[in-house]
């Protein structure tokens, strides 16, 4: 595997970069391999962490909550609470847009199967001469 497909995508790392930067300021191409490497350093290293939890725990899957683990034993505390409260938010999003589908799914249903018999009822009544 070549060196730079363990990399992360040096338009990606760039465009992340402009955000923090003013409008009007410039980022070398070096700068941009510069922390292109420096990330996907990082990230090596937190999942490596991570990975060899999941190996003592006899789990294949690496996991958020594995991830939060890895950044605080590796010291990185302040990222570690922060991402776990990101990761804490995202699933009380999934679990919101998953009971929003639900309801939505229901109310499908309700309208494909038709009216009601009450429906049907105060329909016949209405239409009876």
């Amino acid at each position: 595997m070549d060196e730079h497909d363990k990399m992360l995508p040096i338009a990606n790392v760039g465009r992340i970069m402009k955000q923090i930067l003013p409008p009007t300021a410039k980022i070398s191409k070096q700068a941009k391999e510069t922390m292109q490497e420096c990330a996907s350093e990082f990230i090596a290293f937190v999942t490596g962490e991570a990975t060899e939890k999941c190996r003592r725990d006899n789990r294949k899957t690496v996991n958020g909550d594995d991830l939060c683990w890895a950044l605080a034993s590796l010291g990185f505390d302040d990222c570690s609470k922060a991402v776990t409260r990101y990761l804490n938010k995202f699933r009380e999003f999934q679990k919101d847009r998953a009971a929003a589908n639900q309801m939505n799914e229901e109310h499908v249903n309700e309208a494909a199967a038709g009216p009601s018999n009450s429906c049907k009822e105060i329909s016949f009544l209405v239409t009876r001469p």
